[in-house]
């Protein structure tokens, strides 16, 4: 009967399908992005606790440095 007057009888299902694909799209995408940015996050992290473990001592030994193992000279020091 309802063929007759108001036409096809799936009720919108297409319309429910798509938009319910829409919106699982849209969740692997945010998904997705938010990982990424964990794991940039992770790296950055990482990257920063590396120069704060190496990065001192690399520059105090560094070759641009006259006498790296003796560290400054008397004469180059504030009050002297």
């Amino acid at each position: 009967m309802g063929g007759l007057i108001g036409g096809g009888g799936d009720g919108g299902a297409a319309a429910a399908r798509q938009q319910l694909a829409q919106q699982q799209a849209e969740t692997e995408r945010l998904r997705k992005q938010e990982m990424e940015a964990r794991r940039d996050l992770g790296e950055e992290l990482a990257s920063k606790r590396l120069a704060r473990a190496r990065g001192g001592a690399r520059m105090l030994l560094s070759e641009a440095r006259t006498n790296p193992e003796e560290g400054l000279s008397s004469q180059t020091t504030l009050g002297a």
